[in-house]
């Protein structure tokens, strides 16, 4: 079992930046995909970004690509989310996700049923 704790974020004004943080504790040795994703409210959760324990490569959704930037630090079992530009309409929550898993060669879990952890999220607001 994992456990997922984010931090990080607030209240910012369009065009800032932020940095949300999540500390993993528990089974961590089972976290191979760790990502982030968002719920604004009357919207589904949205995948934004995640990065592979084992090589550390990166994927993110389309709204964010170039915006955004995920990172992890395996021993610390921390990963990272660098948010520049924000945009009003990035408000939301933001949960950081562990354990992600899918089918298929090559495949990139991205969907929330592919991760099994989940933190209790963090607030994310953007003024304009």
């Amino acid at each position: 079992q994992v456990q997922l704790v984010e931090s990080g974020g607030g209240l910012v004004q369009a065009g800032g930046s932020l940095r949300l943080s999540c500390a993993a504790s528990g089974d961590t040795f089972i976290l191979s995909f760790m990502g982030w994703f968002r719920q604004a409210p009357g919207k589904e959760r949205e995948f934004v970004a995640a990065i592979r324990r084992s090589g550390g490569s990166t994927y993110y959704a389309d709204s964010v690509k170039g915006r955004s930037t995920v990172s992890r630090d395996n021993a610390k079992n921390m990963v990272f989310l660098q948010m520049n530009s924000l945009k009003p309409e990035d408000t939301a929550v933001y949960y950081c996700a562990a354990e992600g898993s899918c089918s298929g060669y090559g495949c990139l879990p991205r969907r929330p049923s592919d991760f099994r952890s989940w933190g209790q999220g963090t607030q994310v607001t953007v003024s304009s």
